[in-house]
């Protein structure tokens, strides 16, 4: 009897401890890892995906058809350490019958907290606060300065009520909303029940919200949803904030939107491209505030996230079911 041929798996980047070491305790996997913080170039993505049975791969690393003809035929499972996919040709991969594992759940209550953290930090403006205090602008108190908006008695708008958009109404309700809304692909009476929540249209919604949050996937439904059109139609002292895809935003529209008065005020924790390049006119601008896609940013979440994709890509090599497999 011949040794065991062992799978190769390829990792894009370094992954956080727990996911290592479920990958490193695997005897039928040969692991090889790009050792770096940085995205790996393309070309080096190709070389150590030639040949290999599982991918783990990041939201950064596009896997598209030239990368999937490079990887062959012994390709049979594709991990992402993200509950996105828009980064995945899933057209092709489902041709090729690769199956596919995703980290939905465990990072909800990560960008729910994000989303209500920059939505207080843009509507009561705490970097101009902060940065007032370091330059020397902080000279009495003054009855208007630095004055924003409260959620107490508002209305609240949410694109996409999904687990997260769920888990961000559920932390803001307490704040004294007066009333939600939300739209998406179809009303959801159950989940919306919880907080008396109304299905509208994305007009209704841009009208008649204080403050709008976007969490729905990017799809082509909803690509480029957030327009000028979307921003003519807001009002004058709504707060917008988006946590989901930076492609949701035509960001001309919003620099526009934020420039004339259109809307008060934006808070960013996903753009296009990213990094945001440092010149971007939007980082001029007071009243945006913009992080580094950091919704799931907790060592605990991410640390639960290496290891839900490293159960994942081992149960597919194993054709065992999947922890969390995204349904082609």
């Amino acid at each position: 009897m011949g040794p065991v041929r062992l799978m190769k798996v390829f990792i894009t980047r370094r992954i956080p401890a727990e996911g290592r070491a479920a990958l490193a305790r695997a005897s039928d996997c040969e692991v090889e890892q790009w050792d770096s913080d940085e995205p790996i170039p393309y070309k080096d993505l190709e070389r150590g995906l030639t040949g290999a049975h599982g991918l783990l791969c990041l939201l950064s690393d596009c896997v598209d058809k030239k990368l999937l003809d490079t990887a062959g035929a012994n390709l049979k499972v594709i991990s992402t350490l993200s509950v996105g996919v828009d980064h995945l040709a899933l057209d092709e991969i489902k041709k090729r019958g690769i199956r596919v594992g995703y980290t939905p759940d465990v990072l909800t209550d990560a960008t729910a907290e994000l989303a209500v953290s920059l939505l207080l930090t843009t509507c009561r403006r705490l970097p101009e606060a902060i940065e007032e205090v370091k330059n020397g602008g902080w000279t009495s108190w003054k009855p208007l300065w630095l004055c924003g908006y409260g959620l107490k008695e508002s209305t609240v708008g949410i694109i996409g009520l999904g687990r997260i958009g769920q888990a961000i109404a559920r932390r803001l309700k307490p704040f004294g909303v007066q009333r939600f809304l939300y739209t998406g692909r179809q009303p959801k009476p159950k989940e919306a029940a919880e907080f008396q929540a109304e299905f509208v249209t994305t007009s209704q919604l841009a009208a008649e919200s204080d403050f709008i949050i976007v969490s729905c996937s990017l799809t082509p439904a909803t690509k480029g949803l957030c327009n000028s059109a979307f921003f003519q139609q807001m009002k004058k002292t709504a707060v917008f904030v988006n946590i989901s895809r930076g492609e949701v935003v035509n960001q001309d529209d919003l620099y526009q939107a934020l420039t004339s008065s259109q809307i008060a005020a934006a808070g960013l924790d996903v753009t296009t491209p990213e990094p945001l390049p440092t010149n971007h006119p939007l980082l001029t601008l007071k009243n945006c505030v913009i992080l580094p896609h950091i919704g799931s940013a907790t060592y605990g979440t991410r640390n639960t996230m290496s290891l839900l994709a490293a159960n994942n890509l081992l149960a597919g090599l194993r054709g065992e079911p999947m922890p969390s497999e995204f349904k082609l």
